[in-house]
């Protein structure tokens, strides 16, 4: 998928699930069940010791099996790291840090590359390196106070939120409300109780209701 598409996806739908899981036909079961609640971009990340086994097999199957999904990597820490998944085939790369040698290679590829940021200095430094959006994270040390502020001096800035964000209508309407280009959610979209039931109709009506109260807020803002 090319660049532009992802990044506008994200946008739009404004919902960025996270998951990992070691056991394909799980990550597969919940990335079909993200699909059909209407998520278009998917962030797998690079937590466990056969991630990328893993991922190089989920993303042969989202490539065959979910059109007009973009399926990127996250938790990428170095150049090398970042090249392999690249080299895979990855529509875009997620850092928890700043690493402008991750921006390299990802500018290379021509993907996205959205580099974790918790200060101004970052933001800037991060849009130096060529990073278009840029993940705030921990969103619930910093909160969002932090990402209204910033639209002040960097009005333009396109902020993903990671970390504390809710699937609930207060959350997202004090993230969005705060000026979030969108937001990442894990374990509230995949409650290990609901993945260990195998119930992913959950799954795919939570990721459904996330998305629906994005648009909600949208509509009256």
């Amino acid at each position: 998928m090319d660049k532009e598409t992802t990044l506008v996806l994200l946008n739009e739908v404004g919902i960025l699930p996270l998951f990992y899981h070691a056991d394909v036909e799980v990550a597969k079961e919940v990335i079909n069940a993200s699909y059909r609640g209407g998520a278009r971009v998917f962030e797998f990340t690079n937590r466990g010791d056969n991630a990328y086994t893993v991922f190089v097999e989920l993303l042969a199957y989202v490539k065959e099996s979910l059109p007009g999904l973009s399926f990127g990597i996250g938790t990428i820490y170095d150049a090398e790291t970042a090249q392999r998944f690249v080299d895979a085939g990855t529509d875009f790369i997620v850092t928890p840090c700043l690493n402008p040698e991750v921006g390299k290679v990802c500018a290379a590829a021509n993907i996205p590359w959205i580099p974790g940021i918790t200060t101004l200095t970052e933001i800037y430094n991060a849009q130096q390196a060529g990073a278009e959006v840029v993940k705030l994270f921990p969103g619930e040390v910093v909160g969002s106070k932090f990402v209204k502020a910033v639209k002040g001096p960097m009005p333009h800035i396109k902020m993903m939120v990671t970390g504390g964000v809710q699937p609930t209508k207060e959350s997202i309407d004090e993230w969005f409300g705060a000026g979030a280009y969108a937001v990442g959610l894990g374990s509230n979209l995949f409650p290990k109780e609901v993945l260990a039931e195998g119930n992913y109709n959950w799954i795919q009506q939570k990721v459904a209701d996330s998305i629906e109260l994005v648009k909600n807020f949208r509509s009256k803002a």
